[in-house]
């Protein structure tokens, strides 16, 4: 480890705000990765007599446990789980729901409030609401973490084309880059969803059309500053080739300033998926989603605890790589190290 990589580390540690953010962020995105055995409407393991099985992993038909139908057995069915305990015993997750999974035993018509069952009550169809903010959690981060490693690696090599070459290649870049940055995104969004089905890949791949330029700006100031510096210029003279001028001696001083911005495009991707999710042109209808939860929020305002769920846990997440992001700025920062 260098020494200034040792003095970053210090300083990003000393900012106690964005330490402990950066801890609390990745505890949760730990977890919500194993939403599948945290909340799951299937058991996590199930004795039947001298058997170990694995529901999460496998499928089983209700008649390896003495049931009548040769479809996987619905374990949440009561005939299936006294046939289950009749033999052996079932252990079931923390909690006993999927993101999808709809309860038709409430207390009271969807959505419900908070009981001991559903921590959080359910939505509007019946779905626990703890379950969908695990999950929601989980593919909003992984869409962000995509976005932001993929748009970072289009905007890093076009800055650095752009503020290597100069000239007519930098002024041609900018003109197409003011024109691309002017299409209006969320028509764009909205013309290609009734052509196709929106999904998980086909919202990165629109998104990522649009997001690369961000960091454009940065890396093509960098570039345009350390093209005319002498150890470019002794590089060039000793007969190195443009690539290895560009990504092995200028691009390791741009990505000081890329780094720092990269917790804010992670924010800033994962409130464009939420924007998304709340307007209706996000992930398929069903799918564990953030934006969808603030969208029945507000669409059952007599069920309170829908919004407010919505809104702590991306309140809480923002909030996190807002200050992970100020440490990792101040951490970066030349005047701070020195």
């Amino acid at each position: 480890m260098t020494p200034i990589t040792r003095r970053r580390l210090q300083h990003f540690s000393a900012n106690r705000r964005g330490f402990w953010s950066l801890w609390i962020f990745l505890i949760l995105f730990f977890i919500s990765l194993f939403a599948e055995g945290i909340a799951n409407d299937k058991p996590l393991l199930v004795i039947f007599g001298e058997r170990v099985i694995f529901p999460i992993f496998e499928t089983i038909p209700e008649t390896e446990y003495g049931g009548e139908f040769a479809t996987e057995a619905e374990y949440r069915d009561e005939f299936v789980r006294d046939l289950i305990e009749n033999k052996g015993k079932i252990y079931w997750s923390l909690i006993p729901y999927s993101y999808d999974t709809i309860n038709y035993d409430l207390p009271s018509a969807a959505p419900s409030g908070p009981t001991t069952e559903n921590w959080l009550g359910t939505d509007d169809q019946g779905r626990d609401v703890v379950a969908r903010l695990i999950y929601g959690f989980r593919i909003s981060v992984l869409f962000g973490l995509v976005l932001t490693i993929l748009s970072s690696i289009v905007g890093v090599a076009a800055g650095a084309v752009q503020g290597y070459f100069g000239g007519r290649v930098d002024i041609l870049g900018q003109r197409f880059i003011e024109i691309w940055s002017g299409l209006p995104v969320l028509f764009l969004l909205i013309i290609l969803s009734s052509f196709v089905e929106p999904n998980f890949w086909w919202l990165l791949l629109i998104m990522l059309l649009f997001s690369w330029m961000g960091l454009v700006g940065v890396v093509r100031a960098e570039f345009l500053r350390g093209r005319n510096l002498e150890y470019v210029r002794a590089a060039r003279a000793l007969g190195l080739s443009h690539g290895r001028i560009m990504f092995r001696h200028i691009l390791p001083n741009a990505m000081v300033a890329t780094m720092t911005f990269m917790p804010f495009i992670l924010s800033g991707s994962i409130t464009t998926l939420t924007a998304l999710d709340f307007l209706g042109f996000g992930l398929p209808p069903g799918s564990a989603s953030l934006g969808e939860l603030l969208a029945q929020g507000k669409a059952n305002l007599h069920a309170p605890w829908l919004g407010i769920s919505g809104f702590a846990v991306i309140a809480l997440q923002l909030s996190l790589l807002v200050f992970i992001g100020e440490a990792v700025r101040d951490a970066f920062d030349p005047r701070h190290n020195a």
